[in-house]
């Protein structure tokens, strides 16, 4: 079932690497600051899998924020939990409790098996606050020690720390300031990080699947060798899960589905469903912050936090673990499916979580595409398309899904076609 109310034209190749379509909404965004490429659309509503723009146009949404939206858009049971908690308390301050913090954090600690959690906004704050922890664990305990390895084409976030611990290859601009003491190796490579590691190593960091790279998952072997290693060497382990945990690789942390287990564990996106909440979760002896070394204005505030308690309820419900798993086979079933109809390459990923390698550098193109099909995709590289739907989505919308994609290759193919053509004449 398509929902726009009339069919495109069919665009050139020009037309789908950028979207020319009117604006939904009389609103500029010159007064915006320029900061990535937007549809000019104007979204005004969402429930579930569906977003609708101002002239009440429906859009697929297999994107949701990415990966944020972890129930999908407006789910009741966020509304819920948002509406009653904003009806007695918001933000009591980060210097007093509230009963949000504190059961968030117990909640975070007995479902991970941590022993602290620190709650933040973001996850580039959870990030960065990682890494100052097992640099002040090093000053304690490793002599001084502050350099931490990372997996190149990781991205951490967006703060000073972060970028310089992210691969250059995943910002947006190459030339952003770097802070030394990282180390960067190639991922999936045991021998580079027995390598790397030296007196000075206080920590390796990495993210189990690697999104903004283009959903590269971690081997089994490589992950439970870098868990090896630090545990020889008496070094940290520290676990980017801002885009896998909370449920997206069908468990509640992707460690659990890798048999490993991290010091340092860094949640975000999809523990606010779709509201800024981020964790830091620490174990045995990298809890080693004390009084004063972590303060936020908005952490841990009652609104966010409650929201947070009402996500982990829902995916903690008897059987929505099972659900990922069960329509994340199905996803990756019918991906398989139209790339081999498509001629496109590699499928990876796991959950709800997946990446599609393009046969060329279109990825720009199909999106813009697929929009005009009333879908939303992401592409995390020029090739690679991802695919992050809500954990609750359902089989027929992945049918709808795979339907509107077959339509925006189609686009693709035929504007590819028309434009070799034109070079050829």
């Amino acid at each position: 079932m398509n929902l726009f109310k009339s069919r495109r034209h069919s665009p050139s190749l020009d037309d789908l690497v950028m979207d020319h379509s009117r604006p939904c909404e009389h609103l500029c965004s010159d007064y915006l600051m320029p900061g990535v490429e937007r549809p000019q659309q104007v979204f005004v509503r969402g429930q579930g899998s569906w977003l609708w723009d101002s002239e009440d146009h429906a859009y697929l949404d297999f994107s949701q924020g990415g990966g944020a939206n972890s129930l999908g858009h407006s789910p009741s049971v966020l509304l819920e939990a948002i509406a009653n908690q904003a009806r007695s308390l918001i933000n009591p301050g980060f210097g007093l409790h509230n009963r949000g913090m504190l059961k968030l954090a117990e909640r975070l600690c007995e479902s991970t098996r941590s022993d602290q959690a620190c709650l933040l906004n973001s996850g580039s704050e959870a990030c960065e606050a990682a890494i100052k922890l097992a640099r002040k664990w090093g000053q304690q305990h490793r002599g001084g020690a502050c350099g931490i390895i990372v997996a190149s084409n990781g991205c951490h976030g967006r703060s000073l720390a972060t970028i310089s611990a992210s691969d250059s290859s995943t910002l947006t601009n190459r030339f952003e300031p770097q802070l030394p003491g990282f180390n960067h190796v190639p991922f999936n490579d045991l021998p580079a990080l027995h390598a790397a590691v030296d007196s000075r190593t206080v920590a390796i960091m990495l993210e189990p699947i690697q999104s903004e790279a283009g959903v590269i998952p971690a081997s089994e072997h490589y992950l439970k060798g870098v868990e090896r290693l630090c545990r020889e060497l008496g070094i940290l382990l520290i676990l980017d899960e801002v885009q896998t945990g909370i449920g997206r690789c069908g468990t509640l942390l992707a460690e659990q589905s890798y048999g490993v287990r991290a010091d340092i564990v860094v949640l975000g996106k999809g523990l606010g469903g779709g509201v800024p909440l981020a964790a830091l979760l620490a174990r045995g002896k990298a809890c080693c912050f004390e009084v004063g070394e972590m303060t936020g204005t908005h952490h841990g505030n009652a609104l966010m936090t409650a929201a947070g308690l009402a996500i982990l309820d829902s995916v903690q419900d008897r059987g929505f673990l099972d659900h990922v798993e069960q329509t994340g086979q199905y996803l990756r079933d019918g991906l398989l499916r139209l790339a081999h109809r498509y001629g496109h390459g590699q499928l990876r990923g796991q959950g709800l979580l997946w990446g599609l390698t393009l046969s060329e550098d279109s990825a720009d193109a199909v999106v813009n595409a697929a929009l005009n099909e009333g879908l939303l995709l992401n592409a995390p590289r020029p090739d690679c398309l991802r695919f992050t739907p809500a954990l609750t989505v359902s089989k027929s919308s992945i049918d709808e899904m795979l339907l509107r994609l077959a339509r925006a290759f189609s686009r693709v193919r035929t504007a590819q076609l028309q434009c070799r053509k034109g070079i050829a004449v």
